[in-house]
């Protein structure tokens, strides 16, 4: 076959980075992989191939939909539908086409995968939506019930005409469009007042206090910045300082959600308010802050950040807990260097600790893994975004002593193939 041949397809299976999987061959033999975006499993496709160059699997894109799933829906952005052109599709929303609590359950089968296949872990594992949240005025803030305007940050595009829009499907093209249902009602009026810009990026940004800050990222960046805005992010009775254009977590129930879960983890394994707590690729603190409402107001908790501005908010915002610091440093070249260098005093400290960390979406690797497990610490709490990184690195963990119980993951980008999770190990 080669690429633009049209072909039936019967599709099987979710894979792992928002593509569905059919077989292309005759009846009775294994046949060939076919990746294929905005379908489902249980459906019957009429495809284009867009890739057969590699011998192991081909790529294509769906022209027909010749049986439907149950589970299928008018996509939450019209859009990115399959009635427009795939050129003109944006992407972020690769499961839009599918009812929420299908979403939730390919995207379990996915991390069930990542986690058998990659890691050879036997790991039972359950998903959950994001949590509701009540505010200091006592008003309850859930998702919604079609799993929209949640995004509190978003990045457009800007082309080298100055057109504004999210990239497209796969691609590294600008879309222009007229709606961001993912994202807040404030932060979808904002940029539906975006009609020009500099090449580049901009991004928006709806902290606490509701107000859209918007952040020109042109390509071409003036010789002297400016220095950032600090916003106030607010979780429980928190707060939280992070510059306006830093990271922060996306959903807008996602900071209380993940720091309930983690609670929950640490208190399952017992966390000693005598031990040496790691809070790795720290940000501003949020997870340890969530260890020292576990540990209480004399805990040990060092977190450790690359990004020198984080880790300065970090120090602020942990301020209420005397025996925290904020380090900023490698994770991978601190925990070495930790590993090699601690004292026997300070070797027991962490012995009777717990680590937290939150990678990026690489995973936090094997030989940060295992500096991690010669630290010997009480338990480790793993808080992942990619389930293949998190199989990858719990099979490291599980070779060096530490075993998980469960993994319970966390639907944190509804309408997208993204998914996150938390894990708790002990020796």
């Amino acid at each position: 076959m080669d690429t633009g041949d049209v072909i039936d397809l019967e599709i099987t299976d979710v894979a792992h980075g928002g593509v569905f999987v059919g077989r292309h061959g005759e009846p009775g033999e294994k046949g060939r992989v076919v990746f294929v975006p905005d379908t489902m499993p249980g459906e019957r496709v009429r495809v284009r191939l867009t890739d057969t160059r590699k011998p192991a699997f081909w790529r294509g894109e769906v022209v027909e939909v010749l049986d439907a799933s149950p589970h299928r829906r008018p996509h939450v952005w019209a859009q990115a539908g399959l009635d427009h052109p795939a050129d003109d599709r944006p992407g972020g929303a690769d499961f839009g086409h599918i009812a929420l609590d299908e979403q939730r359950a390919l995207k379990l089968r996915v991390v069930e995968d990542a986690l058998a296949r990659i890691g050879k872990l036997d790991l039972p594992a359950t998903i959950e939506p994001p949590r509701p949240v009540t505010d200091a005025a006592g008003a309850v803030h859930e998702e919604s019930e079609d799993g929209t305007g949640w995004r509190t940050r978003v990045s457009l595009h800007v082309d080298a005409d100055g057109r504004i829009g999210p990239f497209g499907a796969r691609s590294h093209r600008v879309v222009p469009v007229s709606e961001h249902p993912l994202a807040t009602a404030a932060i979808a009026n904002t940029a539906a007042r975006l009609d020009h810009g500099r090449p580049g990026r901009i991004d928006l940004v709806q902290p606490a206090d509701g107000r859209v800050r918007v952040l020109p990222r042109p390509d071409a960046r003036p010789a002297r910045r400016a220095t950032p805005e600090v916003v106030r992010e607010i979780v429980g009775e928190r707060e939280f300082r992070v510059d306006a254009g830093g990271f922060w977590q996306v959903h807008r129930l996602a900071p209380r959600t993940l720091t309930d879960l983690v609670t929950d983890a640490l208190r399952e394994v017992g966390a000693d308010a005598d031990g040496w707590h790691l809070d790795l690729y720290g940000g501003v603190g949020l997870l340890a802050a969530a260890i020292g409402g576990v540990v209480g107001p004399l805990a040990r908790i060092t977190t450790v950040e690359s990004d020198a501005r984080a880790t300065e908010h970090a120090g602020e915002n942990l301020a209420e807990w005397v025996g925290a610091r904020a380090e900023t440093a490698r994770v991978e070249r601190w925990v070495d260097a930790l590993a090699s260098g601690a004292s026997a005093a300070e070797q027991e400290r962490l012995q009777r600790g717990v680590v937290v960390l939150d990678p990026p979406r690489s995973g936090a690797g094997t030989q940060t893994t295992r500096a991690i497990a010669r630290l010997a610490p009480r338990a480790i709490v793993y808080v992942a975004c990619d389930p293949v990184a998190l199989a990858r690195d719990l099979a490291v963990f599980r070779e060096e002593g530490y075993e998980a119980a469960t993994v319970r993951a966390v639907d944190l980008f509804p309408h997208s193939h993204h998914i996150e999770a938390v894990v708790a190990l002990t020796r």
